[in-house]
C-alpha cells in the first residue's frame, strides 16, 4: 500500500471531489483518480462512492480515512522528532459538554502542562460532534452527555464506532437563574411556575438513531413559549445575569462561579430526570499522562460540585 495514495485518500475525503484535491495536492486530476482507484484496488474495497454531487465516503472506506489520518499523523510525528529535532510537545486534546464542573476541572488540569512545549484543545460542542471528533482521532478525549433513558441508544453508537465509555457522573438537572429573578425567592420551584419565565437553551440537543423532532420534544418542555437558544457558555452567564426573566436548566454549577455572574441555584422537585456525563475515547488508543491527570481532576471536580 502507497503511503502517498493514503495521503490523497484522505485529502479527497475532506474535500469531498477529485477536482479540490488535485488542486490542493497540485497533483493531475487524472493522476489522482488513478491513485485512488489503485488504493482501492489493492485493498479489496470501494472507498468512495462517485456521484454528480463529488465523492462520498462508503462505511468501509470511512473506517479505513480513519485509519490512515492516524497512520499520517504519526508519520508527521517521526518527521518532526527525527528530521527537525525538535523538543516533542506534549498533546491532549478533549471536546466536552458546555458544563463548568468540567471547565473547572480542565483549569486545574492546566497546572500540570508545565514548561515543555504543549499543545492542548479544549472544546466545548454538541454530543455529535464529540463523538465524531473522537472516532475520527480528530480528538482523543470525549465528554458526552445524555439523558438517562436514551443509554441504549448511546452505548450502541460507542460500540458501533469502536469508542470505549466509562461513566464520569449521573445527576438531574438544576435550575440557575438571577439573583433578580422573583423564582429565586421561592422556597421549591415547580414546572408550572417556569411557564411565564424565558428559558436559556442551548440549540443543539442530539440521539443516535431518533428523529430531532423527538429529541426537541423530550429534552425541551412544550409548554415553555419564549426560549433563547445559545451555543456557548459566556452568553449563557451573561444572559442569565442581565435579564432577570431568563432561567436555565444546567449540570451543579460551583459558587465561584454563581458569585461571579450574582446567580443562584435551585432544585427542582417535578424534575427527576437523569442525566449522564460519559468519558469515551478510541478503544486502540493509549491514554496518556496528560490524559491522566485530567480524568483525575475531573474525578475531584465531580466529587467537589455533584
Amino acid at each position: 500500500m502507497n503511503i502517498l495514495h493514503m495521503k490523497y485518500a484522505v485529502e479527497v475525503a475532506e474535500t469531498g471531489s477529485i477536482n479540490k484535491a488535485s488542486e490542493i495536492l497540485l497533483v493531475a486530476q487524472p493522476n489522482l483518480s488513478r491513485s485512488i482507484k489503485e488504493l482501492e484496488a489493492d485493498l479489496g474495497i470501494t472507498i468512495f462512492e462517485r456521484t454528480r454531487k463529488g465523492m462520498t465516503l462508503t462505511p468501509e472506506g470511512s473506517e479505513f480515512i480513519g485509519y490512515a489520518r492516524r497512520i499520517l499523523d504519526q508519520i508527521s510525528d517521526v518527521e518532526n522528532m527525527y528530521r527537525e529535532r525538535t523538543v516533542q510537545k506534549q498533546k491532549f486534546s478533549v471536546c466536552t459538554p458546555r458544563a463548568t464542573y468540567i471547565s473547572d476541572a480542565f483549569v486545574n488540569f492546566s497546572k500540570y502542562i508545565g514548561k515543555i512545549p504543549a499543545e492542548v484543545f479544549y472544546k466545548e460542542t454538541n454530543s455529535f460532534q464529540t463523538i465524531k471528533n473522537v472516532a475520527s482521532s480528530d480528538y482523543k478525549l470525549g465528554i458526552v452527555r445524555y439523558a438517562a433513558n436514551f443509554d441504549k441508544y448511546f452505548k450502541s453508537m460507542f460500540e458501533e464506532k469502536g469508542l470505549h465509555c466509562e461513566l464520569v457522573s449521573e445527576f438531574s438537572y438544576k435550575l440557575i437563574m438571577s439573583r433578580n429573578n422573583q423564582l429565586a425567592d421561592l422556597a421549591e420551584i415547580h414546572y408550572s411556575d417556569l411557564t411565564d419565565y424565558i428559558e436559556i437553551a442551548h440549540a443543539d440537543p442530539y440521539v443516535p438513531s431518533l428523529p430531532l423532532a423527538e429529541v426537541m420534544r423530550t429534552e425541551l418542555p412544550e409548554n415553555i413559549t419564549r426560549r433563547i437558544f445559545v451555543f456557548e457558555r459566556g452568553s449563557q452567564f451573561e444572559l442569565l445575569s442581565e435579564n432577570d426573566e431568563t432561567y436555565m436548566w444546567v449540570s451543579p454549577v460551583p459558587n465561584g462561579i454563581l458569585e461571579r455572574y450574582e446567580l443562584v441555584q435551585r432544585s427542582c422537585p417535578d424534575n427527576m430526570k437523569i442525566h449522564k456525563d460519559m468519558l469515551i475515547y478510541r478503544k486502540d488508543y493509549m491514554l496518556t499522562e496528560l490524559d491522566k491527570k485530567f480524568i483525575t481532576e475531573l474525578c475531584n471536580s465531580k466529587r467537589k460540585y455533584l
